[in-house]
């Protein structure tokens, strides 16, 4: 092998990305893998490659006998002396092998095995840089939006993905040349590496809050839970080791401009912000935001359900929209949650 071999492996290191001493091990398997072709497959042939002195060599490795019973890998004592004199009798040499020795149907064989092996080397990379990526924010441009199914399909990095029209937020209008937050929801092996992306996943807002607030960064303040229909509303319970630092404060910003920046990337999705706190009572009054709450009595805690008392002018407020108020408070305190209007009676609308 020539100085233009070794230049060529050194460029596919810098080009693709791939080490150098992995790409040797595969060639050198490659070689070994069409030179035993010429040896009706038997494992005798290695490879040596040396990219310091710039040297490849590749043996057979045959046995000294007396008497020659498989031709592939036996020498006679007079034949191996041939190669080297001191041979002995029931030990083995190494016979180094001419380039001429390979047939092109070898050649061949060697170049696709080279080929494939790369391809896997390109496919584990690729993985490995998508896996760092798993369960994080990242930033993709759309590349095409398909008219018909509305799936998106994204440059992220040198690869795409595809970001089906079920994880859209809903309503939002995506353009071709757009640049879009999404959310690595996980990674998978099946015929190469597969990123599964989300725009209506939890973690997206979770992420984006870590983004925007430094003190949720630096852990002073934590993310609880946090309940989500994309595109409509999310409410997010957080809460601060620092009893001097109001962690729905922090969240919201000076003159509201954190939580503002995260309701933008969302396409106007509703944010509610809501203090975490350990008293169940108390918790579920306050994942009720917008809606005052009178009292919450606790029925079962083995459930877990409770009954929140509302104003009766709040009733509608505190149900929501087709029950989607105390539909997200459920979720974000893991508890059923019955409203109940404080003077005891349904109005029609209300209920």
């Amino acid at each position: 092998m020539n100085k233009e071999f070794f230049e060529a492996v050194r460029m596919l290191e810098q080009e693709k990305g791939i080490p150098s001493e992995y790409l040797y091990e595969k060639i050198a398997t490659a070689i070994c893998t069409a030179a035993k072709h010429n040896y009706n497959g038997k494992d005798i042939v290695h490879c040596d490659i040396d990219p310091e002195k710039e040297k490849m060599k590749v043996y057979v490795t045959k046995n000294v006998v007396e008497e020659i019973e498989d031709p592939d890998t036996d020498l006679t004592l007079e034949q191996a002396q041939a190669y080297r004199k001191t041979a002995k009798v029931g030990k083995t040499i190494d016979i180094q092998l001419k380039t001429k020795d390979f047939s092109r149907i070898v050649a061949q064989t060697a170049k696709q095995v080279i080929r494939q092996a790369l391809r896997e080397a390109e496919r584990s990379k690729q993985l490995e840089e998508f896996q760092s990526k798993n369960q994080e924010l990242i930033t993709a441009k759309v590349h095409r939006v398909d008219p018909i199914t509305g799936n998106a399909t994204l440059e992220i990095g040198k690869t795409t993905a595809i970001l089906p029209k079920s994880e859209q937020i809903p309503g939002e209008v995506i353009k071709e040349g757009d640049n879009i937050k999404i959310f690595v929801v996980d990674v998978r092996e099946s015929k190469g590496p597969k990123i599964l992306i989300s725009r209506t996943h939890p973690g997206l807002v979770r992420r984006l809050f870590e983004t925007e607030v430094p003190e949720i960064f630096d852990g002073t303040i934590e993310i609880k839970s946090i309940s989500r229909e994309a595109g409509s509303r999310t409410k997010i319970a957080v809460y601060s080791t620092d009893e001097e630092i109001d962690p729905v404060g922090a969240c919201i910003g000076p003159r509201g401009q954190r939580v503002s920046n995260i309701v933008d990337a969302l396409g106007g999705e509703k944010i509610d912000i809501v203090k975490y706190s350990e008293d169940p009572a108390e918790f579920v009054a306050a994942a009720l935001a917008p809606s005052a709450v009178v009292e919450v009595e606790i029925l079962d805690e083995t459930v877990p359900a409770c009954r929140a008392t509302v104003p009766d002018d709040q009733l509608s407020l505190a149900i929501g929209n087709k029950g989607q108020n105390v539909r997200l408070a459920a979720k974000i305190t893991g508890w059923k949650i019955d409203i109940k209007p404080e003077s005891g009676f349904y109005e029609g609308s209300a209920e």
